[in-house]
C-alpha cells in the first residue's frame, strides 16, 4: 500500500492543529498530499432566534472557512518546512462523517486523521465525540486519532491488540505494517485471550498475522486476566513505553464491545498515545 492521499479535519482548535502536525512528523519521509478538511453544517441554527442560516450568512461562513484553512496551510508550511508534503484544502458543508465518507471516495483517501477532544464522559475521553462518530460511519478506511495536544513523539513501538477472531489479514493491517516500516517501529501484538483455549479459527488467524507481519520487528505478549484487561493493557503499554495503539474493528461492534465494558472504563492511557483504527477488511 502506497500511502499518498491523507485527509485531516479540523475545526482550527489547537487540537486540530496538533493533529496535522503530528500526522505530517510519522509521515516526514513520504511523498504525500495532505488534504486539510473543514466541515460547516447547512442548517446552522441561531441560539437566539432560532432562525435558520441565510444565503448571505453562508456564504459568509464558507469564506471564512477557506480564510481560516489557507492560514492554516501558511502555519504547516512554515512549522514543518518538508518539500515532500503538499497540502490541499476542502471547504464544505454538512457534517463531519458524511463529508469525510464523500472525501474518502472522491480524493482517494489512504488515512483518515483527527485530533481529539476530551470532555467528561469515557467515550469522549476515549477518543472524543467526533471520532466515535466518524469511526462509526467509515468502514473501508483507517483512521488515526491524535489524543487532545500532546507532543510528538518518534514512533519506536506499536502496540496491536487484538483478539485473533478477525483482522489478521494483510488487507486489514496494511497501514499499521506502513506506519511501522515508515518509523522503523517494532509492532507488539497484545493477544487479549477471552477463552481458556483458541478456537482452531483464532490459532489460524494467529498464524496467518504472523506471516502478514513477515520481517516487520515484533513481538507476541498474551492477556490471560481477562477481568482485569484494561489494567494490563495499561501497564504494557507504560512498561513497554508504546508510542501508539492500534486495534481492528469489524463497524460498529468493535465500540459497543470496547466501550461498555466496565473494566475499559479507566481510559487515561489511552489519551496519551496516537489511536489507529483499523478497519477489518476480511
Amino acid at each position: 500500500m502506497n500511502i499518498k492521499n491523507i485527509l485531516v479535519a479540523t475545526d482550527f482548535s489547537n487540537e486540530a492543529y496538533n493533529a496535522l502536525f503530528y500526522a505530517t512528523q510519522i509521515f516526514a519521509s513520504k511523498e504525500c498530499i495532505f488534504h486539510i478538511i473543514h466541515a460547516y453544517d447547512d442548517m446552522i441554527v441561531s441560539a437566539k432566534n432560532a432562525l435558520f442560516t441565510g444565503q448571505k450568512e453562508l456564504e459568509k461562513l464558507q469564506t471564512t472557512s477557506q480564510d481560516n484553512l489557507t492560514k492554516t496551510v501558511h502555519k504547516i508550511v512554515l512549522d514543518t518546512r518538508n518539500e515532500l508534503h503538499k497540502y490541499n484544502t476542502i471547504s464544505v458543508r454538512g457534517n463531519l462523517p458524511s463529508v469525510i465518507s464523500k472525501t474518502i471516495k472522491s480524493h482517494k483517501i489512504d488515512l483518515v486523521v483527527l485530533g481529539n477532544k476530551g470532555k467528561t464522559g469515557a467515550k469522549e475521553l476515549f477518543m472524543g465525540s467526533n471520532t466515535i462518530q466518524v469511526a462509526n460511519t467509515i468502514t473501508t478506511c483507517p483512521i488515526l486519532a491524535i489524543p487532545k495536544e500532546i507532543a510528538f513523539t518518534p514512533i519506536e513501538e506499536i502496540a496491536f491488540v487484538t483478539d485473533y477472531k478477525k483482522g489478521c489479514t494483510k488487507s486489514t493491517i496494511s497501514m499499521l505494517l506502513n506506519i511501522a516500516n515508515i518509523t522503523d517501529a517494532s509492532i507488539a501484538v497484545l493477544h487479549i485471550n477471552e477463552e481458556e483455549i483458541m478456537t482452531p479459527k483464532q490459532v489460524s488467524n494467529q498464524k496467518l498475522l504472523d506471516k502478514c507481519l513477515g520481517q516487520t520487528p515484533h513481538s507476541y505478549d498474551e492477556i490471560w486476566n481477562y477481568a482485569d484487561k484494561a489494567n494490563v493493557i495499561q501497564d504494557f503499554i507504560a512498561e513497554r513505553e508504546i508510542n501508539m495503539l492500534a486495534m481492528a474493528y469489524h463497524r460498529r461492534k468493535f465500540f459497543e464491545r470496547f466501550l461498555h465494558e466496565p473494566v475499559i472504563m479507566d481510559l487515561s492511557i489511552y489519551a496519551t498515545i496516537p489511536f489507529l483504527i483499523l478497519p477489518v477488511q476480511d
